[in-house]
């Protein structure tokens, strides 16, 4: 009976033979038992108290993988824009209606992998030297009209708050007394695929509906006193790069400019929209308020992705959840870091 029993347990058919007793004084039988639809295996709560802390996450990833190496990192940044050189000689080459689209994608794919070396000067994962990781960040993000500061702050932000329902940053899930409140705009960023892949210039300049303020704005509640000079700063690089690209356009003709600029630009906006969206965004993904919210929480509650061929160009954004929980990690160690920490996290970490 034992195998009856394991059968209702799993929700399958099982065929149960007479004992051998029985054998000698009747022909073989077999008894077909069906187990109903509704018994089902239990589903696992995700959003169950992990049997873990995060420091023994932390003790399961080899300490190596925090070091961050210089010249490994000026090593990824100098072949992003050897590739975006090389891209923008070869349109201009090779200019045809054929050549165009490939042209507009391949650099706004690059122009995306510039950000994610930003993103890692902002979390000072670049180098172990502050003032290198702000150098290089100010310079990558300003040439892609990112005010490197504001963003690094508001996204220091995010992470500090990741997951939870009133104080993230980023994509977060608005109640329906605010949904209602929203003005057509702020519903069509949120809401629309279009606007939501267009969405985080206008992000830049006026936050997320319902919080206030801007990047660029010294004196938004995003930023410390103490941060205004660094604000400043990026704004400056932010508006010197707007003043470049209109001497650009003066000189070769603003159509070109935005064939060779402003294309890729939008296309590289629309990958860290869509990529930002899916990380934080899942039928699954707990948000969470109040005492039930904590950091590790928060960072489990978080989505790996698979982008394919794009992952490595990407510098690996996609292998998330490690990130969000220890945001320190060099981008090329985080695919290892991830391997050691699926044996602690267990059914906590769901695979892309």
């Amino acid at each position: 009976m034992w195998r009856v029993l394991l059968a209702s347990l799993v929700g399958v058919t099982v065929s149960y033979r007479l004992p051998l007793s029985h054998r000698s004084r009747q022909p073989c039988k077999f008894v077909a038992i069906e187990i109903p639809d509704e018994v089902k295996p239990v589903k696992f709560d995700v959003t169950a108290v992990p049997p873990f802390t995060l420091q023994e996450i932390k003790q399961a990833i080899p300490k190596h993988l925090f070091v961050k190496d210089t010249l490994k990192s000026f090593g990824f940044l100098f072949r992003d824009v050897a590739i975006v050189a090389a891209l923008a000689v070869g349109i201009l080459q090779y200019a045809n209606p054929v050549t165009w689209p490939i042209y507009w994608f391949l650099q706004g794919t690059m122009f995306w992998a510039l950000f994610v070396i930003g993103h890692d000067c902002g979390h000072s994962s670049f180098s172990e030297d502050s003032r290198v990781n702000n150098i290089v960040g100010l310079i990558t993000h300003s040439s892609i009209l990112v005010p490197f500061a504001g963003w690094q702050i508001s996204h220091r932000t995010h992470h500090q708050n990741h997951g939870n329902v009133d104080t993230d940053e980023s994509w977060y899930p608005l109640s329906k007394s605010q949904y209602d409140k929203a003005d057509f705009l702020a519903k069509l960023g949120r809401y629309n695929p279009l606007g939501m892949i267009v969405a985080y210039p206008f992000y830049l300049w006026m936050r997320t509906p319902p919080k206030t303020g801007s990047h660029f704005d010294p004196n938004c509640d995003l930023f410390k006193p103490s941060e205004k000079q660094h604000v400043l700063t990026s704004t400056a690089g932010y508006f010197a790069m707007l003043a470049l690209l209109g001497g650009i356009g003066a000189k070769i003709g603003f159509g070109l400019l935005m064939a060779l600029y402003g294309v890729p630009y939008l296309i590289g906006v629309a990958w860290l929209s869509v990529v930002t969206y899916l990380h934080h965004t899942d039928v699954e993904v707990p948000w969470y308020r109040g005492e039930e919210w904590n950091y590790m929480r928060g960072g489990l509650s978080t989505r790996d992705r698979d982008y394919g061929i794009f992952n490595h160009i990407h510098h690996d954004i996609g292998t998330h959840v490690v990130h969000h929980l220890f945001p320190q990690i060099p981008h090329y160690n985080i695919v290892e870091a991830t391997k050691a920490i699926k044996p602690v996290l267990g059914r906590y970490f769901v695979e892309p």
